[in-house]
């Protein structure tokens, strides 16, 4: 039987795991600092409209 112990990730807040995730992504995949940057400013600006048109108004 094997005794995991558990990782501080395990309770960290979710975007916590998140950023944590697509680190290991993109570090896995050799991107680019600089485009990955700029990709995640598009993404950035794309989650920002989606927040700004479910806000009610």
């Amino acid at each position: 039987m094997t005794n995991k112990t558990p990782s501080p990730l395990d309770s960290a807040p979710d975007e916590i795991k998140l950023a944590v995730d697509l680190i290991y992504l993109l570090e896995s995949n050799d991107v680019d600092p600089v485009t990955a940057l700029n990709a995640l400013d598009i993404v950035k600006q794309d989650m920002e409209k989606k927040v700004n048109n479910t806000v009610p108004k």
